[in-house]
C-alpha cells in the first residue's frame, strides 16, 4: 500500500511501506490491540507518519526542523489525522529529553543515522524508546548504491573514493555524511539485543532508470514497483541498493 497521491514517490517508499504495514499488523495482533503508539525519529514532514496515522495508530514525530514539523502538522490536518499525530522538536541525540523511554510499540528511524555524530548511540536511543515487545524500522543510505550511481554517471574517481572512504563519501561535495553496508547496519541493531527479522534493499533500480521511461511507458511504473519488491529481500541486491532497511524486534 503506497501513497496513491504520490505515484513517483511510491518508487522510493513502496518496499519499506509494505514491510512496515505488515510489521504493524503483527505487532497489533501480538499486543491484542488495534491502535499502536509509534515514534518516528527524524520523521520530518510525515512521509511515513501521516500514512501510519491513517491506519489508525498514534504517531509522535521528533525532528529538529521547525519548518518540517510545521509542514507535518499541515499535512496531518489535510489528511484528517491531526488528532493522531504529535509533532515534537528534538533529535536522536537528546531523544529522551523530549519523549519517555520504553513508551512505544514501534519506532521508525529513517534517514537519521547518516547525519548523527554517533550512529550506535542513535540506534541505542531508538531501541530504548521501545516497549518490552516492540519493533524497530531502520532505514539508512547504502554504500553500494552510491558507488554504482557515481560510476554510471562517469565519475569514476568519486566512485572509488566512496568505495574506500570509511564513511562512504565520494568527496567534499557529497551531501550525505555517512553510508552503510547491510552488515554494518545489522551489527548496530544486533548489538542492542534486538533480533533482526529482515533486511531489504531499497531503490535498487528506481534511481537508475530514466524518469522519462517510467513516466511515458505504459505499465512501466507498476512493473518497476514489482521488480523493486522482488529484489528487496534478495541479498545479492543489497550491495547495490541506494538505501538499506532493517526490521528488528524485541520480545
Amino acid at each position: 500500500m503506497s501513497d496513491p497521491l504520490r505515484p513517483r514517490a511510491s518508487l522510493r517508499t513502496a518496499v519499506v511501506w509494505e514491510v512496515l504495514v505488515e510489521a504493524l499488523e503483527r505487532r497489533a495482533a501480538a499486543a491484542g490491540q488495534d491502535v499502536l503508539d509509534v515514534l518516528d525519529t527524524g520523521g520530518g514532514t510525515g512521509n511515513f507518519a501521516v500514512p501510519v496515522a491513517r491506519l489508525g495508530h498514534r504517531v509522535t514525530v521528533v525532528d529538529p526542523s521547525p519548518n518540517a514539523l510545521f509542514a507535518l502538522e499541515r499535512r496531518a490536518a489535510e489528511a484528517g489525522v491531526a488528532d493522531r499525530v504529535r509533532a515534537v522538536p528534538g533529535d536522536a541525540h537528546g531523544l529522551f529529553d523530549v519523549v519517555e523511554p520504553g513508551g512505544y510499540d514501534t519506532v521508525l528511524c529513517h534517514g537519521v543515522l547518516e547525519y548523527v555524530d554517533d550512529p550506535a548511540e542513535g540506534v541505542r536511543n531508538a531501541v530504548g524508546a521501545l516497549r518490552p515487545a516492540g519493533t524497530l524500522s531502520l532505514l539508512a543510505a547504502g554504500l553500494g548504491g552510491a558507488v554504482l550511481a557515481r560510476a554510471l554517471a562517469g565519475h569514476f574517481t568519486e566512485a572509488r573514493n566512496a568505495l574506500t572512504d570509511p564513511a562512504g563519501r565520494w568527496g567534499d561535495g557529497d551531501p550525505v555524511p555517512r553510508r552503510f553496508t547491510a552488515e554494518q547496519l545489522t551489527a548496530l541493531v544486533s548489538d542492542t539485543g534486538l533480533k533482526v527479522s529482515g533486511v531489504h534493499g531499497v531503490r535498487v533500480f528506481a534511481d537508475l532508470v530514466p524518469g522519462v521511461l517510467v513516466d511515458t511507458e505504459p505499465g512501466a511504473m507498476d512493473a518497476l514497483l514489482k521488480l523493486e519488491a522482488a529484489a528487496a529481500e534478495n541479498p545479492a541486491f543489497h550491495s547495490v541498493a541506494t538505501q538499506l532497511h532493517v526490521l528488528a524486534e524485541r520480545g
